[in-house]
């Protein structure tokens, strides 16, 4: 894509984002279902803190585009490397994370994840918004434009890092109320849940080795010399 080109799409992307994560942070408290609500907020679930990684994602790609632009390089090369590096170790894998695992689950039985009350509450659209909306976005990001990826370890790391962050916020939030993030993990005993958060993990590695793959299959190596 023209750099023009890419900062519209970007620029755009960053609204629609910021306006997701407006939509569903700005429930009023009074429609909020008791059972779902509780301790932390909407600030405890993994799709809500995927939008708000989005819109940070999409507002850095969108100035790394306006710095090009002006020809601004010499700026414009840090805003770049973290624009790719939000992007290969969390963007892209985290979105299709939550595109994939919440909809197996939804399918299997909705209540383990999106309980039947939310319904009065979500409208259908900003459902998909958050939930399926996030898959086709991060694809056209790998189409858009090629990324570069960190060394496989410090990727790894940092994503390794960031998970461990979410499951002791989890964690911490079950100290506190009593009550798990998602009932489904009300299901496990201990070994179980442990089995779960590593089975997870492994997951959202094999999504981070894809994308990672899809760009090189794209792209190939020339893009990053």
């Amino acid at each position: 894509m023209e750099i023009s080109t890419l900062a519209t799409y970007h620029c755009l992307a960053f609204v629609w984002y910021f306006f997701v994560a407006y939509s569903i942070t700005h429930i009023k408290t009074e429609e909020r279902p008791s059972e779902v609500f509780l301790y932390g907020g909407q600030w405890k679930y993994l799709t809500v803190l995927n939008l708000v990684l989005q819109a940070v994602f999409y507002g850095v790609s969108f100035l790394a585009d306006v710095l090009r632009l002006i020809k601004k390089l010499r700026c414009a090369k840090p805003v770049i490397s973290s624009r790719d590096l939000l992007f290969s170790v969390l963007a892209f894998p985290v979105s299709t994370f939550v595109c994939i695992s919440f909809w197996t689950l939804y399918t299997y039985n909705r209540e383990l994840v999106y309980p039947k009350s939310l319904d009065g509450v979500i409208p259908l659209w900003l459902n998909h918004a958050m939930h399926t909306a996030v898959l086709p976005f991060a694809l056209l990001e790998i189409l858009a434009l090629p990324h570069r990826y960190p060394a496989k370890k410090k990727g790894l790391i940092l994503l390794g890092f960031v998970a461990f962050l979410y499951i002791s916020w989890v964690l911490w939030i079950y100290s506190v109320t009593g009550e798990w993030v998602y009932p489904l993990f009300a299901l496990f005993s201990p070994p179980g849940l442990a089995a779960f958060f590593a089975g997870s993990l492994a997951i959202i590695v094999s999504f981070y080795n894809f994308g990672e793959f899809l760009n090189r299959m794209i792209w190939g190596q020339s893009k990053f010399s």
